[in-house]
């Protein structure tokens, strides 16, 4: 079960902090992923986090299931206009043929190494054939806690395009950079657009 204690209360006790952290920038991948789905679609947002993401694409008029492993983020996520958020795990998504998108950005790099395959396999069945899958990811290689307690596995962009492609996702757009996050530290990612 990929639930980490620790990385959770982290999210909890700082979900005021990381909202202001993620609301002052501009994101133009979810602009381009909201452009490759049909309008009125359905997303699920995969850890949520504060709903910001969830709150753009239900403006946008998506109908959005969003969830978040942290009660904190879960309670903001709600607090915004028109979304629905509730607290599930990635060991929790299920169904299949259900979305037309599903927006995992910067979430399952809290998920062990062992569990990615399942977690990536039960999204793609629950991707509509022909949907948008958009991952992102920190890179690097192995697997630590950063300077305030939460978990990460690392990637290269060779292992993750394989693991995508193993679990039947199609990659086919790629952005890259490096950012400051939440623990005040550099970090390089990769996001990517899949075809289900």
């Amino acid at each position: 079960m990929s639930v980490d204690r620790e990385t959770l209360n982290v999210y909890d006790a700082k979900a005021d902090e990381y909202a202001t952290l993620v609301s002052s920038s501009e994101n133009t991948q979810l602009t381009a992923f909201m452009a490759q789905l049909a309008p009125g679609g359905t997303v699920l947002d995969l850890g949520c986090g504060p709903g910001n993401s969830a709150g753009a694409m239900t403006s946008a008029g998506f109908k959005v299931d969003a969830t978040d492993a942290s009660d904190g983020m879960v309670k903001l996520a709600q607090k915004e206009p028109g979304v629905t958020a509730w607290r599930a795990t990635f060991d929790e998504i299920s169904g299949e043929d259900a979305y037309d998108g599903i927006w995992a950005n910067f979430s399952l790099l809290h998920a062990s190494r062992e569990d990615m395959p399942g977690h990536l396999a039960a999204l793609r069945r629950a991707l509509k054939p022909g949907g948008v899958f958009h991952i992102g990811m920190k890179t690097g290689t192995g697997a630590e806690r950063d300077g305030i307690g939460r978990y990460y596995t690392f990637y290269t962009e060779g292992e993750l395009d394989a693991l995508l492609r193993d679990a039947g996702f199609q990659p086919f757009d790629k952005t890259t950079g490096e950012e400051v996050g939440l623990a005040g530290t550099v970090d390089p990612w990769v996001t990517l657009l899949c075809r289900g």
